[in-house]
């Protein structure tokens, strides 16, 4: 045993431990905001800079293909001009268009439809004939639309050397960036076919990414210093309640039942909280029984053994008192120091799941007749009256003690708290599919804000009742888990000043 309490006390150590090194719940809560607040700046970098040209060619690619697709819905309509002019003008592009039947048919003054040029440096005009003829074979290849990125490598000025200048210079020259060309084949209501040249200028993005670079600094400076502010604030707010809440449940550990938990800041731990004060009340109440029990089993107790004791020793020293009523009287008592204590462990046994049930099929009539049979007996000579209603017979699938020993503490609650008529009922009755049973008394009832509680163990009702102060307040709880391993239904029907029926019922055989 002292190992095992050491092992225990090691393993409780280490989780401690392990506890201590994981950190609180606020800063984790820091340096999980401050960690996404990293990511999200990361990935605007990416964006903003690293990636910026990429973007932005997918962009222009994704707009001249849309203007090709415009052009071509167009091309018939009688004010095209227009809209070809207001679309160079908008993207800044070249647009060339060619009829290709005119040119095989030799119309030669109508193979050039329309030429749109606000384009500076347009490579369409540097190109050769045979180039927009293998434009013109890429398109028709591709399926209709073939686009092509150029290199303006010849307008770079290859005499200016950066390195040969001190301070924030430009750095070297790399031409106007690059040219993209779009040719587009089609036809048009007429049946010929056109081919559509387009052509826009790829800007670069130095000067565009070096204004970012310089907003994204301020930008991460801002958002870092708005991160580790908010965290803060957040941590706070959130591991507020929960500090409060494991105060709380320190002093709950100590036997402090009377403690509140607050758990007001939000709804999770505000359940929390309610849910913990309502198990420091059930704990509270828990502990109060358990006196009450203490008490009364000390009680219940003392009584016998010094009825056992008292009779021993007159026994021992009066020889004439060595009698057989004198025995039976320790008899007796010994009979209820060994009821009250198998209560006990019935109850422990049940309540730990290890009571073996033995069922059978019985015909519970005949064990209900029998249970008040010996009540009558017994109970007769105190003027007690207990009579049977049975329906017939009730044949059942259970343990036939374990029912028994229900109906028995059903009957000894009924006796203990029945009026001044001493009259007990005990019925049988059969329903649909199942049996009935109840043990009703004439009683002062039960108040219907107690009815709740006399299921619970160590519940005794306080009333002033002459046979109350006996019972250990038992019997209900070992009926209650009896009834519940049977997965039978069960309760009491109780009006005030009138008396209580306690029933259950099980699933009937044959019914």
């Amino acid at each position: 045993m002292p190992q095992n309490i050491a092992a225990s006390g090691k393993k409780e150590k280490a989780k401690q431990e392990k506890r201590r090194r994981e950190g609180p719940l606020q800063w984790r809560i820091f340096g999980y905001l401050l960690g996404f607040t990293a990511l999200l700046l990361s990935l605007l970098w990416l964006v903003q800079t690293v990636y910026l040209n990429e973007f932005y060619t997918r962009i222009k690619i994704l707009q001249i293909n849309g203007t090709a697709d415009i052009i071509g819905h167009n091309i018939d309509n009688e004010d095209v001009t227009s809209l070809l002019v207001r679309l160079a003008q908008n993207q800044e592009m070249f647009i060339s268009i060619y009829n290709l039947t005119a040119l095989q048919e030799g119309r030669e003054g109508e193979i050039m439809l329309y030429n749109v040029d606000v384009l500076p440096d347009c490579l369409i005009h540097r190109m050769l004939d045979i180039d927009v003829a293998r434009l013109y074979n890429q398109a028709v290849a591709a399926g209709a639309t073939y686009t092509e990125i150029f290199s303006r490598d010849f307008f770079r000025n290859r005499a200016y050397n950066a390195g040969l200048f001190r301070g924030p210079v430009p750095g070297p020259d790399r031409g106007l960036g690059e040219s993209m060309v779009l040719s587009h084949v089609f036809n048009n209501a007429a049946g010929d076919e056109i081919l559509l040249l387009l052509n826009t200028n790829i800007t670069p993005l130095d000067a565009t990414v070096s204004t970012l670079r310089v907003q994204l600094r301020y930008i991460t400076l801002i958002m870092v210093l708005a991160a580790l502010i908010l965290s803060l604030i957040i941590a706070r707010y959130l591991s507020a309640p929960i500090k409060r809440i494991n105060a709380s449940a320190k002093q709950l550990a100590q036997g402090e039942f009377a403690c509140r938990f607050d758990g007001k800041g939000y709804r999770e731990t505000g359940e929390l909280a309610d849910t913990l004060n309502y198990a420091a009340a059930e704990l509270s109440r828990a502990e109060r029984l358990q006196r009450e029990l203490i008490a009364n089993i000390s009680h219940d107790l003392r009584t016998p053994l010094t009825m056992i004791g008292g009779y021993a020793e007159m026994m021992r020293d009066l020889p004439t008192e060595n009698n057989r009523e004198n025995t039976q009287v320790i008899i007796d008592e010994v009979g209820r120091l060994s009821s009250l204590v198998n209560n006990v462990l019935d109850l422990s046994k049940l309540q730990a799941g290890v009571e073996h049930f033995a069922l059978r099929e019985f015909d519970l009539r005949e064990t209900l007749e029998g249970i008040v049979e010996n009540y009558r007996r017994l109970s007769a000579p105190q003027g007690y009256i207990i009579n049977l209603e049975s329906a017939g017979e009730a044949w059942v699938y259970a343990d036939e003690s374990k029912l028994s020993q229900v109906i028995y503490n059903f009957i000894n609650n009924a006796l203990t708290y029945t009026g001044a008529d001493k009259t007990v009922t005990a019925r049988l009755l059969l329903l649909p599919g199942k049996v009935r049973v109840e043990i009703a008394d004439s009683g002062a009832g039960i108040a219907p804000e107690r009815i709740k509680d006399i299921w619970q163990r160590y519940w005794r009702d306080d009333g002033a009742h002459k046979r109350a102060a006996h019972g250990s307040g038992l019997g209900l709880a070992i009926a209650r888990e009896v009834l519940e391993r049977h997965e039978a239904a069960y309760g009491v029907e109780s009006t005030v000043g009138q008396g209580s029926v306690f029933w259950f019922e099980v699933p009937r055989i044959g019914a």
